[in-house]
């Protein structure tokens, strides 16, 4: 599967952004889906994830309540809503695809990686 990512951006403290990211191929409802971030200077970490098979959604904890993943299998596309964003966001998010029905929260259990797209929050 190929992952196309988009919609980073610059926002301010507090406003909102919407990533998208769109994957090829005619089995995107059998992957399970997730977005990581890496700061600069620091290493990839697990933001939200949601399984192909339950629906079930995770988050790392920071991100409960600000974050949103969701899917739409018509459009091979699934969605990361970021709202009340702080200047800690800010780093290159990625699209990542699994095969496993769990949600994936390491890099290392991620079978397939998207291009990054740049999310900019400044204070």
């Amino acid at each position: 599967v190929q992952l196309q990512a988009s919609g980073g951006g610059l926002v301010q403290a507090g406003g909102s952004l919407r990533l998208s990211c769109a994957a090829s191929g005619r089995t995107f409802s059998r992957y399970t889906m997730g977005w990581f971030r890496q700061a600069p200077g620091k290493e990839r970490e697990f933001v939200a994830g949601i399984s192909w098979i339950s629906g079930k959604t995770a988050y790392t904890d920071s991100m409960k309540g600000r974050f949103t993943i969701s899917r739409d299998n018509a459009k091979n596309t699934v969605y990361l809503q970021m709202n009340s964003l702080k200047p800690e966001d800010t780093g290159v998010y990625y699209c990542a695809a699994d095969t496993s029905a769990a949600v994936p929260t390491t890099p290392i259990a991620v079978d397939y990686w998207g291009q990054g797209t740049l999310v900019t929050v400044s204070s």
